[in-house]
């Protein structure tokens, strides 16, 4: 793996509405993701961060507003094609009939980016990132949850993305394994500077290793903030934010 590439990439969210049946989602977001950012989105359920992720992967285009990528709105022609990014899935996603070392290469091989020998290195290569040398011919069910997590990112890595997106990283992990996840975010990032963008539940997670969080409540954003301000804010929303348990809290009450 060349890391020389791993250079992350700038977000600029700008104004970013959007509605299902008359009903609006997202209302008016801006924020920017600085390059080599660990940058988290955390609110309650139904707050729309779902719905954001699914905008800045793509998959979603705002009615208005716009998202820009080192200062180029990805809906104009070429812009994606230029960005490498990859998505971490909540699940981990891996496909149980094939070994871990097929799993993590599969892009590669699929669209024959690769010769075979080429790939079997860089599937190393991504897998002793991760800290799983010499795991390719184990299956996914041999594996603990944190490690096909791992296994998942290590796929992610195997592009050598500019920007990573990991949707409720530590979900479904006990506490230990969820720090260690988050430990391994930390490192990746560091190492390749590559922009992370997690989508996560997990304060914890959150104030453990983001530099900032942007705390997304009914479709708006309340902060954007490094975790020790958040810490310091006295904003009702934000201490509920560090006291309450927002995982359960899907009628949330106006503010």
């Amino acid at each position: 793996m060349n890391h020389g590439h791993h250079r992350g990439v700038s977000i600029q969210v700008r104004n970013l509405q959007k509605s299902y049946h008359g009903q609006a989602i997202l209302k008016g977001l801006t924020f920017e993701v600085q390059r080599g950012e660990i940058f988290a989105i955390m609110g309650p359920s139904g707050s729309g961060k779902t719905v954001l992720l699914k905008h800045l992967i793509g998959l979603e285009t705002p009615d208005a507003g716009e998202i820009l990528v080192e200062g180029e709105s990805v809906q104009a022609p070429g812009v994606m094609d230029r960005y490498r990014m990859a998505m971490v899935f909540q699940s981990g996603a891996l496909l149980s009939s094939l070994s871990v070392g097929e799993n993590v290469g599969l892009y590669l091989s699929e669209h024959r980016l690769k010769p075979p020998a080429e790939i079997a290195r860089i599937v190393s290569a991504a897998l002793e990132l991760v800290g799983l040398n010499g795991a390719e011919d184990k299956m996914p069910a041999e594996l603990s949850g944190g490690m096909r997590k791992r296994v998942s990112i290590a796929r992610a890595l195997v592009i050598e993305p500019q920007l990573l997106f990991y949707d409720e990283p530590t979900s479904e992990l006990d506490p230990l394994m969820a720090v260690t996840v988050g430990e391994e975010i930390l490192r990746l990032n560091r190492r390749l500077q590559v922009t992370s963008i997690i989508v996560t539940h997990d304060r914890d997670l959150a104030l453990g290793i983001a530099h900032r969080i942007a705390l997304i409540h009914q479709g708006e954003i309340v902060s954007v903030s490094s975790p020790d301000e958040i810490r310091a804010n006295p904003h009702p929303l934000l201490r509920r934010f560090l006291t309450a348990d927002f995982r359960f809290d899907t009628e949330t009450t106006h503010l």
